[in-house]
């Protein structure tokens, strides 16, 4: 037999399931991860005490300023994240709530996730010394070149690596600096044909860059719009789809004469 509630009543017995349900969601894990404007690193310099990039074989050249790489941090692939956190990353410039088989392969453990993600720098590494040397017109069987960044995985370092080669064997092509002496930073993949590729995370890895001092960003051109769209005030968007178009783009920016893309 069912009584009739009074209307006070009903509503505060209605609300109970929602109420609970919002509790139960608040912490319960979600599948997303959270991710900040990551570190950066001069390819031109060390890190960690360690040169980023050795290269044997063939004469080298002392560089002027700076070629960084750009990371995003995001929250690791066994991280709980909650409903709060997620409420928390989509109300602020920086920080982004993405899914979390976007940032790492789905149903892989930790260790494979760490796994892969080296195995991605590697295979990013051997196809900008590839990328770089080709453009050069140096033979991979004469010139070593070796590649090290400690703590970084995955291949959106390409772009930067293959610069910083190119940088320390040739600089512009006529004596002087790809960089011009300033703070260049970017991203994106490279292949060993010298293609720049996409990567993602663009909106925060120009805060990075930024904040580490850096006035120009080289970004892949299908980008453009993700990156624009919080862009940091001070810094200039170049578009490349390739390593050519980069070293042209950079050799006119430095010089001052000829066209350099924007966004």
């Amino acid at each position: 037999m069912l009584s009739r509630l009074s209307r006070p009543k009903a509503v505060a017995v209605c609300a109970l399931p929602v109420v609970a349900l919002l509790a139960t969601a608040a912490f319960a894990p979600l599948p997303f991860s959270v991710a900040q404007p990551g570190m950066t690193a001069n390819v031109l310099g060390e890190n960690k005490g360690a040169p980023v990039i050795t290269i044997s074989g063939a004469p080298t050249r002392t560089t002027t300023g700076q070629l960084r790489m750009t990371t995003i941090e995001a929250t690791g692939p066994d991280t709980q994240v909650s409903l709060g956190d997620v409420v928390d990353g989509w109300f602020r410039t920086d920080r982004a709530v993405l899914p979390r088989d976007s940032v790492y392969p789905s149903g892989n453990s930790v260790k494979e996730i760490e796994r892969h993600n080296t195995e991605q720098m590697k295979q990013s590494q051997d196809a900008a010394t590839r990328a770089a040397l080709k453009y050069l017109d140096l033979s991979d069987k004469k010139v070593k070149v070796t590649l090290k960044l400690a703590d970084v995985g995955g291949p959106s370092a390409g772009l930067l690596f293959s610069l910083g080669i190119v940088d320390k064997l040739d600089g512009d092509g006529s004596g002087g600096d790809l960089t011009g002496g300033r703070t260049i930073a970017g991203t994106g993949t490279i292949d060993a044909a010298g293609k720049v590729g996409a990567v993602g995370g663009v909106a925060l890895k120009t805060q990075a860059a930024r904040r580490d001092g850096a006035t120009v960003f080289l970004i892949p051109k299908a980008e453009c719009s993700d990156a624009k769209a919080q862009l940091p005030k001070g810094l200039r968007l170049v578009p490349v789809t390739t390593l050519n178009g980069a070293v042209d783009a950079l050799v006119a920016l430095e010089k001052g004469k000829g066209s350099v893309p924007s966004c």
